[in-house]
């Protein structure tokens, strides 16, 4: 049976799956790995681990399915984005790789807007800087590690370095290198200007392309520890909110997504590198030439419901805490719920901003407590609706992803507050199907992106429709919602 093959490269594991042309998942592999933290501020892996992990989830995944190796067309790869991965001029290792979860670099980003202006490196990257991007952590290590910054060869990000242990070869793709902080962003090539400033050689960086273009095959030491068949095309692949938007069938300009998990993400693909001039949200290269991304990102999703679950109201599971929100009207009663428990992203980017619950009375319930949290954090995402509005960015095409999408109210809320239809993916597995779909496109098997996503992406036929009530009721109540955080920033 012919298949593809995505692998997905996560925090904390990655998974390889094998989807057939229409979408459909035939074998799937696992395995887990850990965070390091050297210091309470730091976020490494062992880069080796990791691998030894792929080559675990491939066999895993080769193990369910009879045969799948030579059926395999060819694989690709989404990874975690921002990264720091260092080689050495054999192409090995020179320290545990610095992941985007790292904070020790606030010092390295405001020497680097001392060079470089902020206005000036914004309208190149069009983006702000944070920790964890690959370009502070490699001045990090310039600073503090001399030693290890004058073996570095090559720098890549952490999926980059998966797929040269596979096919022996090193390069990046757009989307990925789009994330390290060292872009040009509508050029889709690396912003050399700014390193020449900031004194960083040219010489270390890969060549980078798109997504679906051919990064090589399958070598035979690769296959020697993986079972995977020698000489499989493999794919560039692209950074996972990249691929997931992918595997969601954004590949059109107007389609976004509103991914609800652990944190939330809101994002729309587009076909020019719109930006936020007061740069709340990001924006990224996409898989293909002529298409990017802009994201709003916020750091309170499913985290706060678990929260809520465990450490406040002892409920058992998350659908008996839902059905009893659902009997709440639209808008808990006047009861709101500022979702920032752990600081917040977009629109504020303050680690000290803090979770409020405002307009309690003896009227409201546990199960307002509920509805009201579930509303905040979406009330959150719309916050960077408004932004995407503010560029004249609309939704043609609503998407639920994430656990979210499992939710009935869930949906309801984002329909009713996003004030348009909501769909849902029948597929459960979108970062790896998209990563599939860059091997798909790029190995010949689909003409483009666009046929591939027709075959393999599959949304389900119920639709969620915006209540118009619940629209006037979300629409009066965000605008209290918005006051919260600046009434109590200096609380905070």
């Amino acid at each position: 049976m012919e298949c593809f093959v995505g692998i997905d490269l996560g925090t904390s594991s990655v998974r390889a799956i094998a989807v057939n042309p229409k979408g459909i998942t035939i074998a799937a592999g696992q395995c887990e790995y850990d965070i390091l933290k050297p210091e309470l501020n730091q976020a490494e892996q062992d880069m080796e681990k990791l691998w030894q992990a792929t080559v675990i989830a491939i066999r895993r995944m080769l193990g369910a399915g009879k045969g799948l190796a030579e059926g395999i067309r060819g694989i690709g790869f989404s990874g975690q984005m921002h990264g720091l991965v260092a080689l050495d001029a054999d192409g090995r290792l020179i320290r545990n790789a610095i992941i985007w979860a790292d904070q020790r670099s606030g010092a390295q980003i405001e020497n680097i807007y001392r060079v470089v202006s902020r206005e000036r490196f914004a309208k190149v990257y069009c983006n702000r800087l944070s920790t964890g991007f690959l370009l502070p952590s490699l001045l990090w290590v310039r600073e503090h590690e001399p030693q290890n910054y004058e073996k570095i060869s090559k720098v890549l990000s952490p999926k980059d370095y998966i797929r040269y242990r596979i096919c022996g070869e090193l390069g990046t793709d757009a989307s990925d290198a789009s994330g390290t902080g060292m872009w040009d962003m509508k050029k889709r090539a690396w912003a050399y200007g700014l390193l020449e400033q900031l004194d960083i050689s040219r010489e270390i960086l890969t060549e980078s392309h798109e997504s679906y273009e051919q990064a090589g095959v399958v070598s035979k030491e690769c296959a020697r520890q993986t079972g995977l068949r020698a000489g499989t095309f493999v794919a560039y692949g692209g950074g996972d909110s990249l691929m997931m938007e992918f595997g969601n069938g954004m590949i059109r300009s107007g389609r976004m997504a509103s991914t609800i998990g652990t944190a939330c993400h809101l994002t729309c693909a587009l076909d020019e590198p719109l930006y936020d001039p007061k740069l709340r949200t990001n924006t990224w290269c996409h898989g293909k030439e002529g298409l990017w991304s802009i994201m709003g990102a916020h750091l309170s999703g499913g985290v706060a419901l678990k929260w809520l679950k465990n450490q406040i109201l002892g409920f058992e599971d998350f659908d008996t805490m839902t059905e009893a929100a659902e009997a709440v009207p639209a808008g808990s009663e006047g009861m709101l719920f500022l979702p920032y428990l752990n600081g917040e992203r977009t629109p504020h980017n303050d680690p000290d901003a803090r979770a409020v619950y405002l307009g309690m009375t003896l009227r409201h319930t546990r199960a307002h407590m509920i509805r009201s949290t579930m509303e905040g954090i979406v009330y959150s995402m719309k916050e960077s609706y408004a932004i995407f509005q503010s560029l004249g960015i609309k939704a043609k095409c609503m998407i639920a992803a994430g656990g979210g999408a499992n939710s009935r109210l869930f949906c309801q809320i984002q329909a009713d507050m996003y004030q348009c239809p909501v769909y849902t993916n029948q597929g459960k597995e979108q970062a790896g199907i998209g990563a599939a779909m860059t091997a798909a496109a790029g190995s010949g098997y689909f003409r483009n992106y666009e046929e591939a996503c027709d075959s393999m992406v599959h949304l389900n036929s119920q639709v969620t429709e915006p209540v118009s009530a619940n629209v006037r009721r979300y629409e009066e109540e965000f605008q209290r919602f918005k006051e919260i955080y600046h009434a109590n920033k200096r609380l905070f």
